[in-house]
């Protein structure tokens, strides 16, 4: 007992001793990595007080469902599952994936109609030229839940989280030709994008995108104000318009951008156009590109998308 003691006295010499010769910055360095678990597990929470947890737990309770944390590998494999109803099982991040962004402070969001998971988001830290921002990479819900207000609440969520953890901005990524997602996006949420790519993310395989040219649009989404759409201005010039046929418009080049701005018009369902005229779908990628192309090239970035119209609302980047 006296052997063992004396050894339990030198230990605890030996870490006094340690932390004593500790340089004072390293402590501070060990300060700020609990700091950061402590975030992280502030991160996974989803009852916290305040407007922003308010506002996405209204949001989906007017959804029907319930959001929750992801964190065990059950959990990840019914999201896995989701992926798949949404685009095949074509290029699916691994779980080991889903967990590493987990255990670093990613925790992805999940939807949950009592004890099933009907949908999700996913997400991670992501750095640019801006400064510290949430890189919002997928969203998804199961197709019997989906333009419901899953993903309106998800976005919510995920619009908390990122607040809870002193992240201002949004960003992602999403396809200018569906129509559905820009009302959300820049309509229900209220952001922007401030960017175009062609062929963004190159040739994908799964059932989305296969065969199709993956030109994308870049979201900001400023997280501070209360999401909702701005106001459309009125009198633009129309850049591209859908004339015709409402199933199978056709577009038409109009006028330049003015100084003042302009819009962009597109078909309202172009995955449906995609089945019936794949030419006439195809026509209509290049035709967006080139319009959105001209319009950022003359410094405009898009603010609203006009539901009525169908077309994306562009003006000068400096406009608030």
């Amino acid at each position: 007992m006296a052997g063992a003691a004396a050894a339990g006295r030198r230990v605890a010499n030996t870490a006094s001793s340690r932390r004593a010769r500790r340089p004072a910055g390293l402590s501070r360095v060990w300060g700020r990595v609990r700091d950061e678990r402590g975030a992280a597990d502030r991160l996974a929470r989803v009852d916290e007080p305040g407007p922003a947890w308010g506002l996405a737990r209204s949001a989906a309770e007017a959804a029907n469902v319930e959001l929750r944390p992801l964190s065990s590998l059950d959990q990840f494999d019914d999201a896995i599952e989701i992926m798949a109803a949404t685009w095949g099982r074509f290029q699916l991040p691994p779980r080991e994936v889903i967990t590493a962004l987990a255990h670093s402070g990613n925790v992805p969001l999940g939807a949950y109609d009592h004890d099933r998971l009907v949908g999700f988001v996913l997400g991670w830290a992501g750095v640019d030229e801006e400064g510290l921002h949430v890189h919002s990479h997928m969203l998804a819900a199961l197709p019997e839940r989906r333009h419901r207000g899953v993903g309106y609440a998800l976005k919510l969520g995920q619009r908390a989280q990122a607040l809870d953890k002193g992240i201002h901005t949004a960003r992602w990524t999403f396809d200018p030709l569906v129509a559905r997602n820009a009302w959300l996006n820049l309509g229900k949420l209220g952001a922007v994008a401030d960017r175009f790519g062609r062929a963004f993310y190159g040739e994908m395989a799964d059932e989305i995108n296969r065969g199709d040219r993956t030109d994308r649009l870049v979201v900001r989404w400023d997280l501070d104000p209360d999401p909702g759409p701005r106001a459309v201005p009125k009198g633009l010039p129309t850049v591209l318009a859908a004339e015709g046929d409402t199933d199978a418009p056709v577009p038409v080049e109009g006028a330049a951008p003015s100084s003042e701005g302009g819009v962009i018009e597109v078909p309202r369902e172009h995955a449906e156009l995609r089945q019936r005229d794949a030419d006439l779908a195809s026509r209509w990628r290049d035709a967006v590109a080139e319009a959105l192309e001209g319009c950022f090239g003359a410094g405009l970035i898009v603010v609203a998308f006009d539901r009525d119209r169908s077309g994306y609302v562009l003006v000068p980047e400096a406009t608030p």
